[in-house]
């Protein structure tokens, strides 16, 4: 059975647990002799440990999954703007093709 050998009535330990709010002087004069702290519901029973570990993975798989969708969209954007500024960029270099074309040949050669 559950500890059997300590002879506990509740899964925790409890005589360290709220001895700073006694108003007994020897209670509050041992207070600080207690340095064992109350065990973790998940420490007695190793399937909590895991439930709240898978938890725990489950919410960061989420959030994972919610930074993946906002870097998509962002990626998406940013391609959007370099084809944009590509095709700006090639509109531009062809106007200016156009007016080096038109400039006289006394002009292009420097002379």
């Amino acid at each position: 059975m559950y500890l059997i050998d300590r002879k506990l009535l509740l899964p925790v330990e409890l005589r360290c647990v709220n001895h700073i709010a006694s108003t007994n002087r020897i209670i509050l004069a041992t207070s600080g002799k207690h340095t064992r702290k109350m065990r973790d519901m998940s420490e007695n029973n190793p399937l909590d440990a895991v439930l709240e570990r898978v938890e725990h993975l489950l919410v960061r798989y989420e959030e994972l999954k919610r930074t993946n969708e906002l870097l998509v969209n962002q990626v998406d954007t940013l391609t959007q703007e370099r084809d944009s500024l590509k095709s700006r960029l090639q509109a531009a270099r062809s106007r200016i093709d156009g007016l080096l074309d038109r400039l006289p040949l006394d002009i292009k050669d420097g002379a």
